[in-house]
């Protein structure tokens, strides 16, 4: 299980679990990131700002800020 900041850029991986507070669990879902959705890390640039994540469960892109994304949790899908 690693954070999703540091997952390999396109590779399948699933939500294992969100970490942090009420509101970010919240803001994720509203968003459409489930447990258990598949996602693909497509850009993440090397001197910071967001990442560029396409869940492909739900058919959406979303650029995510990087403190955000280090509270999501995947494993990756072989």
């Amino acid at each position: 299980m690693i954070s999703l900041i540091k997952a390999p850029k396109y590779k399948r991986m699933t939500i294992v679990r969100i970490e942090g507070g009420h509101g970010v669990r919240r803001r994720l879902m509203s968003l459409g990131f489930h447990k258990d959705d598949v996602l693909e890390l497509d850009q993440r640039n090397i001197l910071g700002g967001p990442v560029l994540i396409r869940n492909v469960t739900s058919g959406t892109t979303v650029a995510l800020g990087r403190g955000i994304a280090t509270k999501i949790l995947v494993e990756i899908v072989e």
